[in-house]
């Protein structure tokens, strides 16, 4: 592998931080404006909103909507998949909102899928498959729940389900025949992937690599600072193929090498004019957002804690003797640190935003932060019981 043709750019932590806040939309108050345009808005520049089953609290993908944008409420995020069709659902690291323009550089993975199904799906039959979109294509979209006559069989493994037509209809899904032309809380509706975009033909498969570039391009826009872990998250495979893309761009003086003071083994990558925008800005004061822990700031735990100094703890499914913040603790991002992990709960009969634990971290007296964080609590609980 050849060597990088510059040295690399030592970058204080702190203005590190500032350059992935910004790219993250968490330096301002409403990056992507308001109203339902800001939601596909914030989804094309993050690149992807992740999906989660998990509803302790708000869902994952109307809080991290939320957190960026402050008049955000969720028929935005329906009107946008079902009514706009500016964003479509498919597995980016998981299950995630995408922006239809980035469509392309999926199908060549509903190829692959349609080619080599796996993933528990091989024991869908043709006869199943053909069937559920017959009857999509007959008599329109559905759920689950409209169809009533199956006959459960056994489990193939753990995640997969009892009911042949929900395989199949997930089989259909992965492989691009469908689409999910809406969702109510988990509940999808599938359509036929042609009749919900009201395409003649289909848009053509991106090439390998223009795939590259869009990965690194996302990266590079909603990181600011990258790695070649946070360009490739839970995809390994990929990384000299980056690599390589990387290095052409370094080249071309695209990006710099870079380094994270105190993190001098991780390589990074940066644009030029970043870090000189950086070294000039005025320090981040973007306010107090209390997070999701599937958030794209606080998903990848490593990069987390190289720029921040926190390591984030997920204890849904670590027994309760042996959790640190909480079952489902939210990390409190004030300004440009996170000061605090809160295990919170709604309790949406009593219409009630309940902290089950409150646990400071960081440096220096993270109290002194206390009636911010309480506003925002005091915001949060609004959006969650109110934010229809």
């Amino acid at each position: 592998m050849p060597r990088l043709p510059a040295k690399p750019v030592v970058l204080p932590q702190s203005i590190a931080r500032q350059i992935w806040l910004r790219a993250q939309g968490l330096a301002e108050p409403a990056p992507f404006g308001s109203g339902p345009e800001a939601t596909p808005q914030a989804i094309a520049h993050l690149g992807y909103v992740q999906i989660d089953t998990i509803h302790v609290i708000e869902r994952c993908h109307h809080h991290i909507l939320y957190s960026r944008i402050p008049d955000y409420r969720r028929d935005h995020l329906r009107q946008a998949q079902s009514v706009d069709k500016s964003v479509f659902e498919y597995w980016t690291h998981a299950l995630s909102y995408v922006p239809i323009a980035d469509l392309p550089c999926f199908i060549g993975e509903m190829k692959r899928h349609r080619l080599a199904p796996g993933n528990g799906f091989d024991s869908v039959s043709k006869q199943e498959l053909s069937k559920v979109l017959a009857r999509i294509r007959r008599d329109g979209a559905l759920s689950i729940r409209d169809i009533a006559d199956d006959e459960l069989v056994e489990k193939t493994h753990a995640w997969a389900s009892k009911k042949p037509s929900k395989r199949a209809l997930q089989l259909a899904f992965y492989n691009g025949a469908v689409t999910i032309s809406a969702r109510a809380g988990m509940l999808k509706t599938y359509e036929l992937i042609d009749r919900h975009f009201g395409w003649e033909k289909a848009p053509r498969a991106a090439t390998e690599k223009q795939v590259l570039d869009y990965l690194l391009d996302r990266a590079v826009r909603s990181q600011g600072v990258v790695s070649l872990d946070s360009i490739c998250h839970l995809d390994a495979k990929r990384k000299p193929m980056i690599r390589a893309v990387i290095e052409a761009r370094v080249r071309r003086g695209q990006l710099v090498p870079a380094v994270i003071a105190g993190g001098e083994q991780v390589a990074h990558w940066v644009r030029p004019a970043l870090v000189d925008a950086a070294l000039t800005a005025a320090p981040t004061r973007p306010g107090v957002h209390i997070l999701s822990p599937f958030d794209p700031l606080i998903i990848q735990r490593k990069r987390l804690q190289l720029f921040f100094d926190y390591e984030h703890r997920f204890e849904a499914y670590v027994p309760k003797e042996k959790r640190v913040y909480g079952y489902f603790s939210l990390p409190v991002l004030v300004d440009d640190e996170v000061v605090a992990a809160i295990d919170l709960k709604t309790d949406r009969a009593q219409r009630k935003l309940l902290v089950q634990q409150w646990t400071w971290v960081g440096q220096g007296n993270a109290a002194r932060h206390q009636a911010r964080i309480d506003e925002a609590l005091h915001r949060f609980e609004r959006f969650q019981l109110d934010g229809h």
